[in-house]
């Protein structure tokens, strides 16, 4: 017999091929040791009280995959609401990062917090985001710009995930910004962060992969290409803050150092998309970020399309630029201020984030013998979930095959 077996809903497989949303009506699907062991059509199963020990009826409600937040910067010390303030009377991202602003002062709250304390403050955050139907996150460090510091983020994120009940990944982001102790040596930060922080932290198992922010008031290309070479000897996955605030040439780099993803693309030109396409590079699309910081320009969502580049959707949670917790808002941002369909929306959140977390053949979508991994709906359409905001959506959450 199966574990337990939701029947009298409408599944959202979001497989591609078929139906809108990959949708199956009137549909069940059973769990069986935390994956999917059946799906389909609940007419096909004769006598649903025999087949399950434990029978779930969702009265026409719709099931998606989990939510996969694909890019976020959960654990943290402090906050940045003043130069939230400071923006709003008109100054810019760069002048308060060059000001000392910016990342720098989270770096020196994240510095000051203990384990616990950066546990404690982004449970809170995570919550926010499995309240609305979030099982996989993405969390990077880069907020400690020193190895005991980065090590303490990442061993911070590890264990977040069994508490909430969600899968994290973990990301090391070490040339996000140059430390204060470094600003007279640009250059041994950059070989500090390739020759030695990575490899302890590969040797530590501490995180799976290894992102950078490509821009003028972060690191070059070519100091980006050096820490990535590191990353690849040392078994890690690489991804890339790209062309956010201007065209760096991040995405082309990106996509020669065969990244899973390029995050941000405002500035991406017809290069980089053409780079992005043939190496399967996914394009993470960060509506919160462009939302919160009044960005004009807008990512080239028409070229991706034509190109056939994946295009993934995310919080980006962080405290500076986009310090928000709601999936749901993600989608409605990437709708009405990128332009994406609703199925396009939720299918990045879904399928393409698993996709940029090279997760794809675990979850992302709801598939025989995937891990079980699905979020419950009191909606009548999927289109719903990019159109409300703040509306009470999700029913229940099933994290490995269990309702938490």
């Amino acid at each position: 017999m199966w574990d337990t077996l939701w029947t009298d809903c409408n599944l959202a497989t979001m497989r591609e091929g078929g139906a809108p949303y990959g949708a199956i009506l009137r549909g069940a699907i059973a769990v069986e040791r935390g994956r999917i062991a059946w799906i389909g059509h609940a007419a096909d199963i004769a006598d649903p009280d025999a087949r399950a020990r434990d029978v779930r009826r969702c009265n026409g409600a719709w099931i998606t995959p989990g939510f996969v937040d694909c890019h976020t910067h959960l654990v943290f010390g402090g906050d940045r609401a003043r130069e939230f303030e400071l923006r709003l009377k008109g100054a810019s991202y760069e002048e308060i990062a060059r000001a000392g602003g910016g990342i720098v002062s989270t770096v020196a709250a994240t510095r000051e917090a203990s384990k616990e304390e950066l546990i404690e403050s982004a449970a809170k955050r995570l919550a926010g985001l499995t309240r609305e139907g979030v099982t996989t996150v993405e969390i990077k460090s880069g907020y400690g710009l020193d190895l005991e510091t980065e090590l303490k983020q990442l061993e911070a994120a590890g264990e977040l995930g069994p508490r909430a009940g969600v899968r994290v990944k973990r990301t090391f982001l070490g040339l996000h910004a140059l430390p204060p102790e470094f600003k007279e040596d640009r250059a041994a930060y950059v070989q500090l962060v390739a020759d030695v922080m990575i490899p302890a932290i590969a040797a530590a198992g501490a995180a799976d992969a290894v992102d950078a922010f490509c821009e003028n008031i972060g690191f070059t290309a070519e100091e980006v290409d050096y820490v990535f070479s590191a990353a690849r000897e040392n078994g890690l996955a690489v991804k890339l803050h790209a062309d956010q605030l201007s065209n760096q040439n991040g995405a082309a780099l990106a996509a020669r150092c065969r990244a899973l993803s390029a995050d941000h693309l405002e500035y991406l030109d017809e290069a980089g998309i053409t780079a992005m396409a043939q190496s399967g590079t996914v394009a993470v699309l960060l509506p919160g970020a462009f939302y919160f910081l009044r960005e004009k320009q807008l990512p080239p969502i028409e070229a991706l399309r034509k190109a056939g580049v994946r295009m993934a959707v995310a919080s980006d949670c962080n405290p500076g630029t986009s310090p928000m917790t709601s999936p749901l808002a993600a989608l409605n941002m990437a709708c009405t201020l990128f332009r994406l369909t609703p199925e396009e929306a939720l299918a990045g959140i879904t399928r393409e984030g698993a996709r940029a977390l090279g997760m794809l053949d675990e979850i992302g979508t709801l598939e025989l013998n995937k891990a079980a991994d699905f979020a419950i709906w009191d909606i009548h359409t999927p289109a719903e979930l990019s159109y409300w905001l703040g509306a009470p959506l999700l029913r229940a959450r099933v994290f490995a095959g269990g309702a938490v």
